[in-house]
């Protein structure tokens, strides 16, 4: 049985994205998600898939991509339309295999209840955020279970953590 991960990073303010980008370029942050991800399961919101290049699926890896509307549907991904139907497909993956929330926003909010662990990589600086992820170290369903010491990537501070979630609901 796999575990459901959602896998992110944040600044001081748990600032998550802009005008649907990201708020840094971290090239260590994103050789560890590569890493941690790849030959795994990633789950989506259609506008993430949207803000890859080309907008096309991450390489290696199985992408379940949510769309709301029925009509749009992407080459090299599994589409869904519902998030009945995203919740029970990232099911049937979870009975063999981690899966990995990718965003955005409304979809880590959605999903953070059902997951396991979060492996967020904070960010000391301010990313002039629009949009935010849960104040994890304000919430008690969450525990921080691991903290990695402060590292430079490019100019900017970075630190891997990983939060378990005590009260996870099931899927």
């Amino acid at each position: 049985m796999g575990q459901l991960i959602e896998i992110l990073n944040a600044d001081k303010k748990f600032g998550i994205g802009k005008k649907n980008g990201l708020l840094f370029s971290l090239p260590l942050d994103m050789k560890f998600f590569r890493e941690t991800t790849s030959g795994h399961v990633v789950a989506m919101g259609e506008n993430t898939l949207l803000s890859f290049p080309g907008s096309k699926p991450l390489k290696n890896r199985t992408n379940i991509v949510l769309s709301q509307d029925p009509t749009h549907n992407y080459e090299g991904v599994v589409n869904v339309h519902s998030f009945e139907e995203f919740l029970s497909k990232i099911k049937e993956n979870l009975e063999r295999e981690d899966v990995y929330i990718i965003g955005g926003a409304s979809i880590y909010r959605q999903m953070l209840p059902y997951c396991d662990k979060v492996l967020l990589t904070k960010v000391n600086a301010d990313g002039g955020a629009e949009v935010f992820y849960e104040n994890l170290d304000a919430n008690p369903s969450f525990t921080c279970i691991e903290e990695g010491e402060p590292v430079m990537d490019g100019n900017i501070e970075i630190r891997f953590t990983a939060y378990r979630n005590d009260a996870k609901k099931a899927l």
